[in-house]
């Protein structure tokens, strides 16, 4: 079914301002993919934050004018899948990456993030970037750990003194 240029215009101005505040974006290729499966795709995408959408590449080339995934119109090329992480920056490479353990069909033609294009073997490295919560716990662990051992060193020479009186206590009975 061809498009009107009306719609043509809101694809691209829908998906501009979509890449205008991701944080990550994906280009996937994903022919050989039954309706079953792009469904099941995009229920996983949803539930995950992820905006995935089928878009033209001459619309998408279009749409990432004036964004930092300028970069990425060199790659489109074939049947493909755009994946826009809104809040985590690896939401989309892990969704891509995991979709794409089951099914084989799926295959990243492409990443960016912060204005730079990444070769499709970086996908595993962006999926294992933390998200926000656990990004705050490994911060809070780094800021927790040197007043746990100030604590600790400071509590050894009376833990030390009571082990001493307890094993000379030991001995004289």
């Amino acid at each position: 079914m061809a498009l009107r240029l009306e719609d043509k215009k809101a694809y691209v101005a829908e998906v501009n301002e979509v890449a205008g505040s991701a944080l990550s974006a994906i280009a996937a290729e994903y022919r050989g993919l039954t309706v079953e499966e792009m469904t099941a795709l995009r229920k996983d995408a949803r539930e995950q934050g992820v905006y995935l959408r089928v878009v033209k590449n001459t619309l998408a080339r279009r749409a990432f004018e004036g964004t930092d995934y300028e970069c990425m119109n060199d790659t489109l090329k074939g049947p493909l899948i755009l994946a826009f992480s809104k809040e985590d920056p690896g939401a989309a490479a892990r969704l891509v990456k995991g979709f794409a353990k089951e099914h084989d069909a799926l295959k990243a033609v492409s990443l960016a993030i912060g204005g730079q294009v990444l070769p499709p073997s970086e996908l595993g490295t962006l999926a294992d970037l933390p998200n926000l919560d656990q990004a705050r716990a490994m911060l809070l662990g780094c800021l927790q750990a040197p007043l746990s051992q100030l604590v600790r060193t400071l509590a050894e020479p009376q833990a030390m003194l009571a082990r001493t009186l307890g094993a000379r206590s030991e001995q004289a009975a």
